[in-house]
């Protein structure tokens, strides 16, 4: 039977990746430099945390890529969602108000009189 501190010292340690590190081995499965195997054991890694990194890293560019409005300094997806929305909003107001008008132009005066 293997003491504890055998067990452990076969066991690997759980290392942490700086965000620059991360982003390196992202990009390096994404040109296909690395395989997901070998980017986990160049930088030590279990190869569940490399699909993690980049499954993270997908997900991030999507959602910049979405929030970003050609002229407009860069946004959060929330902040454009909430410009859209308030847009939308907007469009609807002026919609109303025209058919507010139209209404009462076909109806005529006589009933307000």
């Amino acid at each position: 039977m293997m003491s504890d501190s055998t067990v452990n010292s076969a066991r690997k340690t759980r290392r942490r990746l700086s965000p620059s590190e991360k982003y390196e081995l992202w990009v390096g499965v994404l040109t296909g430099q690395y395989t997901q195997r070998e980017a986990a054991s160049r930088w030590e890694v279990d190869r569940s945390t490399v699909i993690s990194i980049c499954r993270t890293a997908k997900q991030g560019a999507l959602d910049a890529l979405a929030a970003a409005v050609p002229g407009r300094p860069g946004q959060s997806l929330e902040q454009a969602q909430l410009e859209a929305a308030r847009a939308e909003v907007e469009r609807l107001r002026a919609t109303v108000a025209e058919q507010a008008v139209a209404l009462h132009l076909h109806q005529g005066k006589s009933r307000w009189g």
